[in-house]
């Protein structure tokens, strides 16, 4: 299947000064935010109890705290969860004591009692040490460098050394971008956005290959007088299946977004991120760099 009749030429590399400034400026921009807002870490990183309750009628988070206020729980943290319609909140203690390890035991009747008449459900309980939780941010941290370098190794190896920096800084720029809307909007960050953003990797990396083993295939051609016009056509040449699959992946993350409920929703919302970022950095980013690279390489050589 063919999006375009006839292969395009879109200018891509004789813009891509343009492109890798707007690049560089929402790399320093996620930076920043990180830098001062900072991510909202959940419970997995940080360590403490957290309770997601949902009510069968509407209510706000003030008559939640004068609940907890009564039972003694002043420094726990209420957040509403998902969409307002579905009267759900996430309780948060950021220090576990013996005593809050069966929180739920003493919140739940006291909600019950307090909401007469109405459901009260738990649906999910999570405790975590702050050890536990710190040595899982480290991990976390260790797992998405560990996959950046090996992806680093994996196409210098399968292509040259040539393609690599710019691949691999590509996938800083997807994954810097993700983390900054993040602290952007003090979105949970938790152990299921991490897996979202290694899975952010994978595809980046998927749809950057396309068009460097496209690349490849013209390399007899290329030399420093043709390699703008060769890296240009094989862009425009994946650019139908390019489109296409990303298309395709992005309605289907954001079906996920709409309609899979708000334990997934923050997933779905890192995932359309990168779907977007992964395409884009591949013509912005990783391709540019290799243009570079390759004529410097070339008039030293």
């Amino acid at each position: 299947m063919k999006l375009f009749k006839q292969t395009p030429n879109f200018p891509f590399v004789k813009n891509r000064f343009l492109f890798l400034a707007l690049s560089g400026l929402i790399i320093v921009v996620s930076i920043v935010l990180l830098a001062t807002k900072g991510l909202n870490y959940g419970t997995d990183f940080t360590g403490g109890v957290k309770l997601q309750y949902q009510f069968g009628k509407p209510t706000t988070e003030d008559t939640i705290r004068k609940i907890l206020t009564g039972l003694d729980l002043k420094e726990a943290s209420v957040i509403r969860y998902g969409e307002p319609k579905e009267n759900r909140f996430v309780i948060r203690l950021a220090k576990p004591t013996q005593e809050n390890l069966t929180l739920s035991s003493k919140l739940t009747p006291a909600f019950e009692k307090s909401f007469e008449g109405q459901t009260v459900t738990l649906e999910q309980e999570e405790t975590v040490g702050p050890k536990v939780g710190e040595e899982l941010r480290k991990k976390g941290l260790l797992a998405v460098l560990v996959s950046l370098a090996c992806m680093l190794i994996y196409i210098g190896f399968r292509f040259d050394f040539h393609f690599a920096p710019g691949a691999l800084i590509a996938l800083f720029h997807d994954v810097l971008l993700a983390l900054g809307a993040f602290a952007l909007l003090q979105l949970e960050f938790n152990l299921t956005i991490l897996a979202a953003i290694l899975t952010i990797v994978g595809y980046s990396i998927n749809d950057t290959i396309i068009v460097f083993d496209r690349i490849r295939e013209h390399a007899k051609l290329i030399d420093r007088d043709s390699i703008d016009e060769i890296v240009n056509k094989s862009i425009n040449e994946t650019l139908s299946r390019t489109v296409i699959t990303s298309l395709t992946v992005f309605l289907v993350v954001l079906v996920l977004y709409l309609f899979g409920g708000a334990t997934i929703k923050d997933f779905a919302f890192a995932f359309m991120i990168g779907v977007v970022t992964g395409t884009y950095s591949t013509f912005s980013i990783a391709c540019p760099i290799y243009i570079s690279l390759y004529k410097a390489d070339k008039r030293s050589a």
